[in-house]
């Protein structure tokens, strides 16, 4: 009996065969996040996040229509923001993989290290990127908003292609090539 007892509580999801770590950790962020270590995190469609000497330990998505304000934050993967209102990484932030912002409205990424690449891609609204420390490429393709990049420390490439404005700032070290309309950023 108690053997058929030890079946059913497995089967049921009551025993240790049942372990939450095999259950997918996403962390909603509507609000604020201080200093506490999540897995992934996602910004859901027309929320507002702030993160504060957050750890990411995986990626962050930001919705359409969201906002995100991250300072001071580590994350392991990548920043993904597609349709976004607003995204700002900042603050001697840490990004292990690239930040992408696509189709968006406003973003600003300062005195960030990136490991991987920072994409600007349609965008409607003010960019920046200043004063970071980028292992990979940095590139703004078709962004209408005008877009800043000053003093940045690239291992890559500065690409930037069919921004209207085109884009201003200047003082970057770079690496591989200053490409099209950054070749005098």
């Amino acid at each position: 009996m108690k053997r058929i007892l030890v079946v059913l509580a497995m089967v049921l999801g009551l025993g240790a065969a049942a372990a939450p770590s095999a259950l997918a950790d996403e962390f909603v962020c509507r609000g604020t996040v201080g200093a506490r270590t999540v897995d992934n995190l996602k910004v859901p469609d027309g929320a507002t996040c702030v993160l504060e000497g957050t750890i990411v330990e995986g990626t962050i998505k930001v919705e359409t229509d969201a906002t995100m304000r991250a300072t001071g934050v580590r994350v392991d993967g990548n920043v993904q923001a597609e349709d976004a209102k607003l995204v700002i990484v900042r603050g001697r932030s840490w990004v292990g993989g690239s930040i992408q912002i696509v189709q968006g409205g406003a973003a600003r990424v300062l005195r960030t290290s990136v490991i991987g690449d920072i994409l600007y891609d349609e965008n409607s609204r003010a960019l920046k990127s200043n004063h970071n420390r980028i292992g990979g490429n940095l590139q703004a393709f078709q962004n209408t908003g005008g877009v800043e990049i000053t003093g940045n420390r690239i291992d890559g490439n500065l690409q930037c292609k069919a921004n209207k404005p085109a884009p201003t700032g200047g003082n970057n070290v770079v690496q591989g090539n200053k490409e099209d309309q950054c070749a005098k950023l």
